[in-house]
Parts: structure tokens; C-alpha cells; sequence
């Protein structure tokens, strides 16, 4: 290194830098070995699995359908959950029963086109008051699949 007081000599001291980035390619190197060479190890862990005589018992369908059939002129309509008969009475612990061990709190309510919708709002009260959290309302002409 060279210094210079006043004057036109040198124009002030420099470094040389490539030593420097020599030492840190070298370094940026000997990381990545020591990285790679560390095995990850976890830990272990049993988890329960659910007992297949349980599981299978309990299959139920997943899309559940409840229908609001009409019967005859100044009667109460009849109600069916996934084409099972239920009576009004028994809907909402039918319901309640249903929904109590699933996540996924989705019910689909069809009216037949001769129902009046006070019918179908009971319906749709009772689910709500049974644990479902979404209703959908299905047309006619649509048909859900594992109807």
C-alpha cells in the first residue's frame, strides 16, 4: 500500500480484493458440505388409528338430502332425510344425531313445486336448531349424486 500526501501522486490507498472473496467462496463451500452431510432425524410418533369395525359400521352417506314431499291438498307435507321417511316430530333429533360427529355441517333441503314454503322455512329452522351451520336449496331437475 501506497500513500501520498498532496500532489499528483497516487490516488489513495487500495485494497486488493481478491483474497477476500476467495476466503468467502471457500467458506460459502465448506457450509454447504457440513449442511449436507447433516442427516434430519425426526421424531417418531404413533398415531392412533380408528378401529375398523367402528369405521365401518358408522358409513354414512356423505350429502345429506332432506325432501319436503307433498301429500294431499290441507295436509302437512312429508319429510324424508335421504329418501328415509321421518316424522316431524323426530327431524330434529334425527338431525342432531346426523351432524353431532361430522365437520363438514352441510344440508341440502328440496321442496316439491305444490309445498308451501312455510314447509320448507321449518325445515330449514330445524337444522339450524339441529347443527347445521350451511343450507342449500335443490331444484327439481337437479339430482344429487348417491341419491
Amino acid at each position: 500500500m501506497s500513500f501520498s500526501m498532496a500532489g499528483g501522486g497516487a490516488r489513495g490507498p487500495e485494497i486488493n480484493v481478491t483474497p477476500l472473496i476467495d476466503v468467502l467462496l471457500t467458506l460459502i463451500i465448506v457450509f454447504m458440505v457440513v449442511v449436507s452431510m447433516d442427516k434430519e432425524e425426526g421424531v417418531t410418533a404413533q398415531i392412533p388409528q380408528p378401529d375398523q369395525k367402528q369405521t365401518q359400521n358408522i358409513s354414512q352417506p356423505r350429502t345429506v338430502v332432506i325432501q319436503v314431499v307433498w301429500t294431499k291438498e290441507n295436509q302437512t307435507p312429508t319429510v324424508k332425510i335421504n329418501q328415509n321417511d321421518v316424522k316431524w316430530e323426530d327431524l330434529e333429533s334425527r338431525l342432531a344425531k346426523i351432524y353431532l360427529t361430522r365437520v363438514e355441517k352441510v344440508v341440502f333441503v328440496r321442496g316439491d313445486a305444490d309445498v308451501d314454503f312455510q314447509y320448507v322455512a321449518d325445515v330449514i329452522d330445524l337444522a339450524h336448531h339441529a347443527g347445521v351451520q350451511r343450507v342449500g336449496l335443490l331444484t327439481m331437475d337437479r339430482e344429487v349424486a348417491g341419491e
